[in-house]
């Protein structure tokens, strides 16, 4: 074999993502998966929790006092998240393959498809700051009662004590966020693992999403309340909420994505 062939034999495979169907079923085996890669990775996979509890953190002491600016970025942490663990899902196919689950080179395993992985966070990072933007103006508009404290926001958000407040806060938060998932329910997975660009990353996630509703839309509604557990907690639940979401996430792709020839089947 020549050089040139086995530089071809070792590039990722350039065809579009077969796309298995799912059942509901799948989300708690999903789930079960994460949760052994997080005990098996340990404080690598720890260390990424960390990371998320303590951004959260900074933003709370960063914009204490802006609080609709704080809401937003808070929960932007729902969009921005599949980027950020990125070296948890590195950490699942290391323990897929056998391999020690090592925190530094996970570190960089956005590096070998930069270009598309860049792409693509840049598009996350346009919609947050939509998103923080919108949710300011949202608060200018349809929260009543003077400057909130952040358990007021809280209070009137979870208990609907301002219904028109809530109501907007849930469709506009909702809209941003089921676009997101949209597009990278398996994107940045499939990006990291098989070096795709970022158009048909996206389109293999809404294909995904698209052929699975039921299931997706039930998956998307676990991250959510398992995120929300972390926030709950003043962000300390996120040390082991985020990992597990991550490493579940890479399941949730092992599933969805007819494999290839280099990695075993998630059992």
């Amino acid at each position: 074999m020549s050089n040139n062939d086995s530089a071809q034999a070792g590039q990722p495979a350039s065809h579009f993502p077969v796309i298995r169907s799912i059942d509901a079923a799948a989300i708690p085996r999903w789930l079960r998966a994460g949760w052994r890669d997080c005990r098996t990775a340990g404080v690598a996979s720890l260390f990424y929790g960390a990371c998320f509890a303590a951004a959260g953190w900074l933003m709370y002491i960063v914009f204490a006092e802006a609080y609709a600016l704080f809401a937003g970025l808070t929960t932007g942490f729902l969009l921005v998240g599949p980027f950020l663990a990125i070296g948890l899902y590195d950490l699942s196919r290391r323990i897929e393959r056998g391999e020690p689950p090592r925190l530094a080179p996970t570190l960089a395993a956005w590096r070998p498809n930069l270009p598309n992985v860049g792409l693509f966070a840049a598009l996350l990072t346009i919609v947050l700051l939509i998103w923080a933007r919108a949710s300011m103006v949202v608060f200018a508009l349809f929260f009543t009662g003077g400057l909130p404290s952040f358990a007021d926001v809280v209070r009137s958000v979870l208990t609907f004590e301002q219904p028109d407040f809530s109501l907007v806060y849930f469709a506009v938060g909702g809209f941003f966020a089921a676009f997101v998932f949209a597009i990278g329910a398996i994107a940045l997975p499939l990006m990291f693992d098989r070096k795709t660009d970022a158009i048909t990353a996206a389109i293999a996630s809404l294909i995904a999403c698209g052929r699975n509703p039921g299931p997706m839309v039930l998956w998307a509604g676990s991250i959510v309340v398992i995120v929300s557990i972390g926030f709950a907690t003043l962000f300390i639940g996120l040390v082991v909420a985020t990992p597990l979401v991550g490493h579940a996430t890479w399941h949730a792709y092992r599933e969805l994505v007819e494999g290839d020839e280099t990695l075993p089947a998630t059992s």
